[in-house]
């Protein structure tokens, strides 16, 4: 039970992963029509970049929450996920795979750290 902070921060990055590919390799055309009807929807960039982040965070909160049968751990996964994601995408610092990679597992195994502690 000392290392589930360690599976749920593995397990979220898989997820990440997991999103990246889905979306933008399999549906990525459905993915870009959708992007589009939101955007002409809700008539804003940011709105629609919010959505979008609300959307991934949804898809983190079923992988985890199916993986773990937890619901709990599937909120939290997906709400440090989206707050990290948000915090990035604000800085505007550009970086690579592995940057961002690191800097999601390093905040969430905290986080995890603090939660499971």
């Amino acid at each position: 039970m000392e290392l589930v902070w360690f599976y749920i921060a593995v397990f979220l990055a898989i997820s990440d992963e997991l999103h990246t590919r889905i979306l933008w390799t399999t549906f990525m055309d459905f993915y870009i029509i959708l992007a589009g009807i939101i955007r002409e929807i809700v008539h804003s960039n940011v709105r629609l970049w919010l959505i979008h982040e609300g959307l991934e965070a949804l898809f983190h909160f079923i992988v985890l929450s199916v993986v773990f049968l937890s619901f709990e751990i599937g909120i939290l996964a997906a709400l440090i996920h989206l707050l990290v994601d948000v915090y990035h995408q604000i800085t505007g610092l550009e970086h690579g795979w592995l940057y961002h990679r690191a800097l999601h597992f390093t905040i969430e195994s905290l986080f995890f750290i603090l939660i499971f502690s």
